[in-house]
């Protein structure tokens, strides 16, 4: 179902209500889209407030959506990563000063969605974070990991990517993934608050600035991360990448994989 838009004064808060948990799949990939169409159409000059419903910011890939591309043709994949690289490099060169709300859990897809945004407020109790792509056999994309070293630094995105860790609003915050913490009922209203800080009548000096800071990371995703990614179809549906995600899937959900 289409994201909801909400104008608070000047800040365009955008709720994420794919499906009760927001896992990503094309679903989700056409509901960002629609939504910054959106945005760009009848709320141009606005910050953004990205958030989620419930307990849940986003729980990442629709692994009953995915396991069973992974597990089929490679040039499948290849035009599915597409299709996924573009959602998260729409979020991450907005235009426009973008923030998080993180509400609640946010993993694997759903963190990177979070940590493509400008900042980063999350709610300071209950919630998990962590990137658990590499122990499920999923490998990370590289122009990912390069959109996440421009966010949280070189060592925290190295360690987050290759160890699959699960980090606490404390620990998020103290490596960096999170600016700030706050309660659960004023998650949102700091994140409007940080979104509002930028005045009316420098929204243009914010987005020329803003293409400064990531000029370096996109000249590397164009040269580095987009030839490496050419590769990402084989390291998902591998021998081994497979036998990692039926592994998973029983660990999950308690019953042997279906495909």
């Amino acid at each position: 179902m289409s994201w909801t838009i909400e104008r608070r004064g000047r800040v365009a808060v955008v709720t994420m209500t794919t499906n009760p948990v927001n896992a990503q799949g094309r679903a989700f990939f056409a509901d960002l889209h629609d939504a910054f169409d959106r945005l760009e159409r009848d709320h141009a000059e606005s910050p953004v407030v990205l958030t989620g419903t419930g307990g849940r910011f986003s729980a990442g890939l629709d692994l009953g959506e995915h396991f069973p591309l992974f597990a089929g043709d490679r040039a499948a994949v290849g035009e599915w990563f597409a299709d996924y690289r573009a959602t998260n490099v729409r979020l991450f060169t907005y235009p426009r000063p973008t923030v998080a709300a993180l509400n609640g859990h946010a993993f694997a897809g759903g963190l990177i969605t979070a940590a493509v945004c400008d900042h980063r407020v999350a709610v300071a109790e209950g919630a998990r974070f962590g990137l658990n792509e590499v122990p499920i056999g999923i490998p990370m994309p590289a122009v990912y990991v390069r959109m996440l070293a421009y966010a949280w630094g070189e060592p925290v995105a190295a360690r987050t990517c290759l160890r699959g860790e699960i980090f606490g609003p404390e620990q998020a915050h103290a490596l960096g993934m999170v600016h700030e913490l706050a309660s659960a009922e004023e998650v949102l209203n700091r994140a409007v608050e940080v979104a509002g800080t930028t005045p009316e009548d420098c929204i243009e000096q914010y987005a020329f600035t803003k293409r400064a800071c990531q000029a370096a990371v996109l000249r590397d995703i164009a040269e580095l991360a987009d030839p490496l990614d050419g590769e990402l179809p084989a390291g998902m549906t591998s021998d081994r990448a497979r036998h990692a995600h039926r592994r998973y899937w029983q660990q999950l959900k308690g019953s042997p994989a279906p495909w």
